[in-house]
């Protein structure tokens, strides 16, 4: 079905765009796949394949022979041609009857999603259109392939609240189990043994999935539980989503662990914390679609640095769809390593995070990270928001 539903949305994008037609061009994408391949097709294939997508409604793969059947299965390729000795016949033919002005491919120096044509195969491609006088009609599809991949559908959405219920659940669960005297690594068993259970798949790699730190002075993200144990005073940070059907989820919680004698956390612990949800608040409030990443990240960076805290070390959210990260548009300041995602335009349909941090010295970190998606009025929590620290009996 979304496969389908994303077909017949790359159409669209083409016309949009002025582009005749969007070849994808893998082979043994089982080893070194095009990320646009699970959107267009939903599989795996084995020898040189083109996916080729067009803007006046037809649609055609030349695959290997024994390939056929699962893209036929699909429903959502007009022409389905195998080939035995070659891919070379069937796809010149194809392309001679096209005859498009503009021809996009899957490369792009801006965009990891976007960039899925290996340099073998673009050079495999040049070559072969050569022979019939269109290599020069190449251009980069890093418009169509963002936009596909950004602009949810409706069964997309779908799939993303599921993985977040999942999360949300796993979250309230994991809550009773946490106390004092006990590992990360032992609270991250308990995690990994609720996703197994259930039947569902990570997010991103087991080992940091769920990341978990404890106290002051830890890696602070990006990192595998360790054998650090909760203590009493401590700020716990959770990172943690799951896949559900292909979808993400990517959701922080903060856990406080009160003290002897403590009913709420100390002032300098809430106080970073409120910061915190009230950033998140008013990013969430400016995001809208036509608005650019840099400007929203701005707002939070801002009330951040204004409560007296340093800046967040990050981009203050990204995307999320078949991976915890996915898209181009990024929520982000303006430096060089985020070169020109944070100037992208944000469209309704997009799902993003909102998740900055305070370090609070001798306590841990103060982070909590939502899931948004941006409607036709702005933008609205597809997670629960967390607006209390969550607190652990010491």
């Amino acid at each position: 079905m979304i496969v389908e539903e994303k077909v017949k949305q790359a159409k669209k994008l083409l016309q949009d765009t002025g582009v005749d037609c969007w070849i994808t061009f893998v082979r043994e994408s089982d080893i070194n796949g095009d990320p646009a391949l699970e959107l267009i097709l939903g599989a795996g294939v084995t020898w040189h394949s083109a996916f080729v997508i067009t803007a006046t409604g037809k649609n055609a793969a030349i695959v290997g022979q024994f390939d056929r059947q699962t893209v036929e299965d699909t429903g959502a390729y007009d022409d389905v041609v195998d080939y035995v000795e070659g891919f070379q016949e069937p796809f010149l033919d194809l392309m001679r009857g096209l005859d498009p002005a503009r021809i996009a491919i899957n490369y792009s120096e801006g965009s990891e999603i976007c960039d899925g044509l290996t340099h073998g195969m673009y050079l495999t491609l040049q070559k072969t259109l050569d022979e019939i006088g269109m290599a020069d009609r190449v251009e980069s599809a890093e418009k169509i392939v963002a936009a596909l991949r950004e602009r949810k559908t409706d069964a997309e959405i779908k799939w993303i609240k599921n993985a977040i219920t999942h999360t949300e659940t796993i979250y309230r669960e994991v809550q009773g189990f946490i106390r004092p005297g006990v590992a990360e690594k032992q609270v991250a068993e308990f995690v990994h043994g609720r996703v197994e259970s259930a039947g569902i798949e990570y997010a991103w790699d087991r080992d940091t999935c769920p990341a978990v730190f404890t106290g002051p002075d830890t890696a602070g993200a990006h990192y595998k539980p360790s054998d650090r144990k909760v203590e009493a005073g401590h700020l716990i940070s959770m990172d943690f989503g799951v896949k559900v059907n292909g979808y993400c989820s990517d959701i922080q919680r903060n856990f406080y662990v009160l003290e002897p004698g403590q009913t709420e956390p100390p002032a300098e612990v809430q106080r970073a914390f409120t910061t915190i949800v009230e950033a998140i608040e008013r990013a969430r409030r400016k995001i809208k679609a036509g608005v650019i990443g840099l400007d929203v990240d701005a707002v939070a960076r801002e009330h951040i640095v204004g409560r007296g805290y340093e800046e967040y070390p990050h981009a203050l959210g990204h995307q999320v769809g078949r991976y915890a990260h996915d898209g181009t548009a990024l929520l982000g300041p303006a430096w060089p390593k985020y070169a020109q995602k944070p100037y992208r335009e944000l469209e309704e349909g997009m799902v993003f995070t909102i998740e900055p941090r305070i370090n609070v010295p001798g306590r841990g970190i103060a982070s909590v990270e939502e899931m948004v998606v941006i409607t036709p009025d702005g933008a609205e929590f597809l997670s629960d928001a967390q607006t209390e620290l969550r607190l652990i009996e010491g």
